[in-house]
């Protein structure tokens, strides 16, 4: 029986990699180096900014004082503009809904920076009853590290038997199993259903609906 779910946001929640790119694009164009097409941050994002810089960089180029130069244009130019393009996947807002309505108890767990996750989620998500909403804070590992879990699970008071966590990458089925839960990987994200498989997804979904359908049967 579940009782939570803890989902990640880029790429299970929210579309963001265009406004993602876009400002990682802004930055190293203040920078100085050459930008990239969308489709490439796919496979950047997932660990957060601080390792989506680096990718970004040139191998040359790839130092902690260019890592904060970036940081600080990326900021600059990400937080007016992280709603211009971001859109929930089709399904995700119903989903949401139709988890809270059953009691379910839910939660964000994200490796974007906690200013970006709390804004974005009270942006699009305003009407959810999250009863955690955690992103990436200095002094806290990074997922797959699973101390963000465990925080989440001591705010609700449910046991590893009882919580799901969802997301799109690699690094989000590591944490799942790092943290001792049931995983269920979705694959309309940035990565790929193969990649989710390779890192040990318990279960792999192609749409909100068939998560909610999953759902409903433990309930």
């Amino acid at each position: 029986m579940k009782k939570l779910v803890i989902f990640d946001l880029d790429g299970t929640l929210l579309n963001t990699i265009d406004d993602l790119a876009v400002s990682t694009n802004f930055a190293l164009s203040c920078c100085g180096f050459p930008e990239h097409k969308v489709s490439q941050y796919k496979y950047f994002v997932g660990n957060g900014i601080a390792k989506l810089f680096e990718r970004a960089l040139p191998e040359n180029e790839r130092n902690e004082q260019n890592i904060a130069r970036m940081r600080m244009y990326f900021l600059e130019h990400y937080t007016v503009n992280n709603t211009c393009h971001t859109v929930p996947y089709d399904g995700i807002p119903d989903l949401l809904r139709s988890l809270a309505d059953q009691d379910v108890k839910l939660a964000v767990a994200s490796n974007k920076y906690q200013q970006g996750t709390e804004k974005l989620i009270d942006y699009y998500f305003g009407d959810i009853p999250f009863i955690a909403v955690l992103g990436q804070r200095e002094g806290v590992p990074v997922k797959p590290d699973p101390v963000i879990i465990e925080e989440i699970l001591g705010v609700a008071g449910i046991s590893r038997d009882e919580t799901l966590y969802t997301g799109d990458s690699g690094v989000d089925m590591q944490t799942a199993k790092n943290a001792g839960v049931e995983s269920v990987g979705v694959t309309w994200g940035f990565r790929s259903k193969g990649e989710l498989l390779e890192n040990g997804a318990c279960h792999v979904v192609d749409y909100p609906g068939e998560l909610l359908k999953y759902m409903s049967e433990r309930l």
